[in-house]
């Protein structure tokens, strides 16, 4: 076994020191500070995601992609989450028509679209986790189950990817993805997923499992989706800022997909009701 294969193995366990204890104290202390957290996080995401297009937050139109996600965010904490989903397509609309209207030496590098698309990609998973976290009954739970599987999904991955090697999944997205990785990300996630339910609201484990098995398949797509995402723009990381793991982007692309999946689930069980019951 070479040890390049977990060079970066140090890095990401200190980031991950300093990350998780933080968001796992938010998400237990309560909903208002959940909030303030994923508002923080989307300022991040949509800085990164506008530096990646080329432009900055300060002034039109990479400004537009803050304003939409926080503009959206604000009306789902005020409980209007349908308002929130259509101040997110309406922002994504004018920030398109913004960019595409640059000329001369303004006019951005990629296309407008993808400026625009990223008022969706993050505005989307903010508003799904403020939703998650808001139902006061079964809020913390849910949250707490979403971001145990995807990160047991994420370490599951790297650790049997790492170890064992194996055909690869994606070459021409993401050449170091494994099968073996996504087969060990699934049975970590299968198994976290079963633990958190059991200790948080026992019953359902045949259902819990599925849960976890799907959010952990929604993650792996997201980390592809970010991978596929990275080759556009020709960049290693979406930004330098967490050690080991690049941006925050990078960080958490597989609960930016997996956050709107679990957030529908929610919503088709009900106020107060676990993901897996």
């Amino acid at each position: 076994m070479s040890p390049k294969r977990w060079r970066d193995l140090r890095k990401r366990v200190l980031s991950a020191l300093v990350l998780g204890p933080t968001a796992f104290a938010c998400i237990w202390l309560g909903a208002e500070t959940w909030t303030v957290l994923v508002a923080i996080a989307a300022a991040v995401l949509t800085w990164e995601w506008v530096h990646l297009c080329g432009l900055r937050t300060r002034v039109l139109p990479g400004m537009a992609v803050p304003v939409a996600v926080l503009t959206a965010g604000i009306l789902a904490v005020a409980e209007h989450p349908r308002a929130a989903l259509v101040a997110l397509l309406v922002g994504a609309a004018l920030t398109w028509w913004t960019a595409a209207g640059m000329r001369g030496r303004d006019r951005l590098a990629h296309p407008a679209g993808w400026l625009a698309a990223g008022v969706l990609y993050i505005g989307i998973a903010g508003i799904a986790l403020i939703e998650l976290r808001h139902d006061n009954q079964a809020g913390r739970a849910n949250v707490l189950f979403l971001f145990l599987v995807v990160a047991a999904s994420d370490i599951g991955a790297y650790m049997a990817g790492r170890a064992f090697g194996g055909p690869k999944l994606a070459p021409a997205i993401s050449p170091n993805k494994t099968w073996t990785g996504a087969a060990g990300g699934l049975a970590a996630a299968v198994l976290v997923g079963l633990a958190v339910a059991a200790a948080l609201a026992p019953g359902g484990a045949s259902r819990a499992a599925a849960v976890a098995a799907m959010l952990c398949v929604m993650a792996q797509a997201g980390d592809l989706l970010e991978s596929w995402i990275k080759r556009r723009f020709d960049v290693k990381d979406t930004s330098s800022l967490i050690p080991g793991h690049g941006g925050l982007l990078d960080r958490l692309d597989g609960v930016i997909a997996a956050a709107p999946v679990a957030a529908l689930l929610a919503y088709a069980l009900g106020q107060g009701q676990p993901l897996w019951r």
